[in-house]
Parts: C-alpha cells; structure tokens; sequence
C-alpha cells in the first residue's frame, strides 16, 4: 500500500481556513491523503463559525485543535510531502525549515474571521472560505499525484492557489 500523500496546511491562528481545509482533505482524500493544519500565532481553539461548516457538510470535527507549526519541525516530526500557506500573512513569514524539502504552494483565501458585521455576513464569509477550500481540494484530488515528476506536481498544486478563490469549482 502506498503511503499516504502528506499536507500540512498552514495560517497564522490556525483558527479556521488551515482547520477546515485539514478536515475537508482528510475526510475526502480517504487515506489516500493525511492533513495537518497548523499556524505561525495559533489562537488556540477553532473558530466555532468554522467548525459549524465542517458540521453542516458532514465533515468530522474531532481532534481539530489550533496548533502551532513548531510541532512539525521537532527532529522526529514526520516529513510532509507538501505545504500550503491558506492566508496571506503566513504566506510572508519566515516559514521554518521543513525537513524532505516539500512542495510548497499558497492558496490565499480570504479570512472569515476578519469579517465584521452581523452575524449572518460572518456566516456567509466562512461558508464562503469553506467553498472555496473545498473547490481546490477537489482540484488536487483530481491531480495524479503518484504519476508527476516534482516539478509538474509543483506548478499543478501551486497552479491550483492561482485561480481566483471564487473560481476554483
């Protein structure tokens, strides 16, 4: 059996955009993937508006928790084979050295938790984040992974964050 094609994906809070895309791709990949999520400045819980999300669409919430990234840079952590910046703000930090040289690709959705305003506005902005996580994951499911040289599997994922988080379904 062939190992499981591991993502971290990461934030700044890892609060909803990084948990919810860890869920949906861990629900959806069926083994054929393994998610983490993980953040720069993790708030420390998840967003209950993100969790809703997950819930509505099925998707297990349990064991989702806001971690930070130094838990998969210790020597013993397990290597991944690709990591995803989901905000803009990690996707400027100095990210930490991460040992196999993964992949790396950002795929900017914009923050639902930034969304002001009444409480249906907020809900609407994190189904929004939702939709637009699960139209690229749906894309990378579709990508032949274990058949692509690094280079083409680098430019298909990192292709996949290029298109407009409202156009990715």
């Amino acid at each position: 059996m062939t190992p499981p094609y591991r993502i971290l994906f990461l934030c700044t809070g890892n609060s909803a955009r990084s948990i919810m895309a860890e869920a949906i791709l861990n629900q959806k990949g069926k083994g054929r993937f393994l998610a983490c999520s993980a953040g720069s400045h993790p708030t420390g819980q998840p967003r209950p508006e993100a969790l809703r999300q997950l819930e509505i669409a099925g998707i297990s919430t349990a064991g989702l928790r806001s971690k930070s990234w130094s838990e998969f840079t210790a020597a013993d952590a397990p290597p991944f084979d690709c990591v995803i910046t989901v905000c803009d703000h990690a996707a400027r930090e100095p990210c930490p050295y991460w040992p196999n040289a993964p992949l790396t690709a950002h795929w900017g959705i914009p923050d639902p938790a930034a969304v002001r305003g009444s409480a249906e506005e907020q809900n609407r902005a994190f189904h929004h984040a939702f939709l637009s996580l699960e139209a690229r994951i749906n894309l990378l499911l579709a990508l032949p992974l274990d058949q692509l040289a690094r280079q083409p599997a680098q430019n298909a994922i990192a292709g996949i964050g290029r298109l407009p988080a409202d156009q990715a379904g």
